[in-house]
């Protein structure tokens, strides 16, 4: 029954999360490479922009938490991500695992968009989730901040692989 599950969550997700979700177990409690895993599959779901497919990920009472804006169920997920993605234009998301344990995980992201005027921003924040037994989210709580930036500043231009860029901030090893 739950690899019923598993396969009809993992059939909503883009085929790369797909190719790499296919090696190896993501269901708590997790490993290093479990939720290393785990945060690039959403990372891969999240890009879609498509609302319903990443609500699907969801547990159906998931209890959100994204700034100062509370959403609890998939229906109220879904609608949200659908409002946010009609302003956040040309969105592109970049996570990485901060920390975890058994059933939860820390991530660092980092996403680009642009507001109906063009403005571009750069959003940095933390996320802290809790995963049910079956592998779906049951909590998510979202801590973000936005930078407004030139076109010029953009780490994420079009069709780049987000995870090939070298992120200034983050990735500077000279200290």
């Amino acid at each position: 029954m739950l690899k019923v599950k598993m396969q009809t969550l993992f059939s909503t997700l883009p085929t790369s999360a797909r190719r790499m979700s296919t090696k190896v177990n993501l269901l708590p409690p997790f490993t290093f490479e479990t939720a290393t895993k785990k945060v690039k599959i959403a990372q891969d779901l999240w890009n879609t922009r498509n609302p319903a497919r990443v609500a699907g990920a969801y547990t159906p009472d998931s209890i959100w938490r994204n700034r100062t804006t509370f959403v609890r169920g998939t229906a109220e997920i879904e609608k949200f991500l659908a409002d946010k993605w009609a302003v956040e234009n040309g969105y592109v998301l970049r996570k990485e695992l901060f920390s975890f344990d058994e059933n939860h995980i820390a991530v660092n992201f980092w996403y680009e968009w642009h507001d109906t005027t063009g403005q571009w921003f750069r959003t940095y924040g933390l996320e802290h989730w809790t995963f049910a037994e079956d592998g779906k989210m049951k909590k998510r709580q979202m801590s973000g901040n936005d930078l407004a930036i030139t076109d010029a500043e953009r780490w994420f231009s079009e069709s780049v692989d987000v995870n090939s860029v070298i992120l200034p901030e983050v990735d500077d090893v000279s200290n």
